[in-house]
């Protein structure tokens, strides 16, 4: 295939699945902006309401791994289609909710569809992608999916300055019909991850999910997953608290941290097409620079202008690091099981955003704020110490694998 067309190809193939990936984050932020709504409407308690975001967020959470087992086994296109069209028509169906608890089992439903897109995704995008830019469609999948966690609180104001609730949530649940859609009518393009022949096959799905490389790999990905809600959490709370930096100033701080993250991921895509071959340097180099530029932020008193600027920096690089992680998770995948692998280390994901945030803020409620950015500075550097052993532990396995296969058979 010319390259032109390989280009376009992929690019067509990054934009169907990026828009269920933005889809799939936007549902799962849609409903927080509902809250005081709900509040009048239905005279349910604030931790009532956050139970529907919660159940979302921990039945996709939960199903990641299984549902990859499924699609390694059966295919991911059937998945993708019907994880998509499930989330859209379980938030739509939130529209018509006669009390509050019937929102919940659908918020279930909505997490079942949702816990089918990274699986699915990185299956599909194994298969479907040409190797020369695996990278930026990597990036390009988690750029999409920042974007809907960025854009559902303005929209679902937007609407709701527009019409009532109801109309608001039918009006972005119906916006998955015609993803799904046009999923189908360019099926063709999506082809599923190549299987291994039998005496190729690797360990069995529980083996290697438990595997030295892949348990590295899951603390990787949490590790990272905590710092980043350690910042997204408290900065603004320790600017304040140890620089008695004004809140305006402090979240534009935070701001450029989170624009440097998520551009971060599509500069890192590049780079990781670029240079194949040293991705767990690149990734260690730009993990040292976030970790340094966090480390000012909450040792060195800076004038408020330049905290954006450092904090950007930081958000950039620790960003730009996210792509190669990624990639280097795919080159340990043994053929024919990235749906499992990615479902399972992605998971690590959620479950560090919600373990942060607690033991952080009881620093700060105990006096120590000027402990917050260092102990995020510290997950950062365990999450290299498992990036390296991950990387080491999946090229041995790798060699051991390649060497038994070469040995003839008695």
């Amino acid at each position: 295939m010319p390259p032109e067309q390989s280009t376009g190809r992929d690019a067509r193939i990054c934009a169907l699945i990026g828009t269920g990936h933005f889809l799939s984050h936007f549902y799962m932020l849609c409903l927080a902006p509902l809250f005081l709504t709900w509040r009048q409407e239905f005279g349910v308690s604030y931790a009532t309401l956050g139970l529907s975001v919660a159940l979302m967020s921990a039945t996709t959470a939960v199903l990641q791994t299984p549902v990859g087992f499924w699609v390694d086994r059966w295919g991911a296109r059937p998945f993708l289609v019907g994880g998509t069209l499930l989330m859209a028509l379980s938030v739509s169906a939130m529209a018509f909710a006669p009390s509050f608890w019937v929102i919940l089992p659908l918020a279930v439903l909505s997490g079942i569809g949702n816990s089918v897109i990274h699986p699915a995704d990185y299956a599909i995008m194994a298969g479907s992608i040409s190797k020369g830019f695996m990278g930026r469609a990597f990036a390009l999948h988690t750029f999409t999916g920042n974007l809907g966690f960025a854009l559902a609180p303005p929209v679902i104001a937007l609407l709701l300055t527009l019409m009532d609730w109801r109309h608001a949530l039918l009006t972005v649940g119906l916006l998955g019909v015609p993803v799904v859609a046009a999923i189908l009518l360019q099926s063709r393009v999506l082809h599923d991850q190549s299987k291994p022949k039998q005496k190729e096959a690797g360990p069995g799905g529980r083996e290697l999910l438990l595997s030295r490389p892949m348990l590295l790999f899951f603390a990787f990905f949490l590790l990272s997953s905590m710092a980043g809600s350690g910042v997204q959490a408290w900065l603004v709370t320790v600017l304040g608290k140890l620089w008695g930096t004004p809140v305006l100033a402090a979240s534009t701080a935070l701001t450029g941290y989170m624009v440097g993250a998520t551009g971060g991921t599509l500069i890192g895509g590049w780079i990781a097409d670029k240079s194949k071959r040293n991705l767990l340097g690149m990734v260690t180099v730009l993990t040292i620079v976030a970790m340094a530029l966090l480390l000012v932020l909450g040792m060195v008193p800076l004038p408020e202008v330049a905290l954006p600027m450092v904090a950007l920096l930081g958000g950039l690089a620790l960003g730009t690091s996210r792509t190669p992680r990624d990639v280097m998770l795919k080159d340990a995948c043994p053929p024919g099981q990235i749906g499992k692998v990615f479902g399972f280390v992605s998971a690590g994901l959620p479950l560090g955003s919600a373990i942060t945030p607690v033991p952080l803020g009881f620093l700060i409620d105990m006096g120590y704020p000027w402990l917050v950015l260092p102990v995020v500075a510290g997950f950062l550097g365990l999450s290299l110490l498992c990036a390296g052993s991950a990387r080491g532990a999946a090229d041995r396995s790798a060699r051991t694998a390649r060497a038994s296969q070469a040995v003839p058979a008695e």
